[in-house]
Formats: structure tokens, C-alpha cells, sequence
């Protein structure tokens, strides 16, 4: 009988496990690069959402401000 050493490998068996390598490889790099850019979002969005309550804020200030002058000339009709 003409078998192969279990030790030793066929050249395909050993492209195809580089390429396995390779691909694991490059499935790590993808995921992290993946989480950085999903921790880039979270920080912009918070960045935004922190904007737009304080302006939200200023503008519900604003228009308090506003209402009791406008109260105040309507209480006043000339007769």
C-alpha cells in the first residue's frame, strides 16, 4: 500500500489552509474595524443629541420669555 504520511501535507491542503488563515485574519481586522466605526456613531450621536437639547432648551426658554410680554400687551386694548 502507497499512502501518504499523515504528517505530511498536499500542496492544496496547504494553500487551503493559508487561505482559511487569511480569511480568519482578515474576518478579525473587519470586526474591529467594524466596532470602531460603531463607536464613532454612539459618539456622534450623543454629540448631536447633546446639541439638540440645548438648543431645544434655549429656543423653550426663549419662547417663556416671550409669552408673558405678549400676555401683556393683549391685556391692554384700548377701549
Amino acid at each position: 500500500m502507497v499512502g501518504k504520511n499523515d504528517t505530511e501535507r498536499s500542496p492544496t491542503s496547504i494553500e487551503r489552509a493559508r487561505k482559511k488563515q487569511l480569511a480568519q485574519e482578515e474576518g478579525s481586522r473587519m470586526m474591529a474595524q467594524f466596532q470602531q466605526e460603531a463607536v464613532a456613531v454612539r459618539k456622534n450621536m450623543e454629540r448631536l443629541r447633546a446639541l439638540r437639547l440645548a438648543k431645544e432648551e434655549a429656543e423653550a426658554e426663549a419662547q417663556a420669555d416671550a409669552a408673558p410680554v405678549a400676555a401683556k400687551k393683549k391685556a391692554r386694548k384700548k377701549a
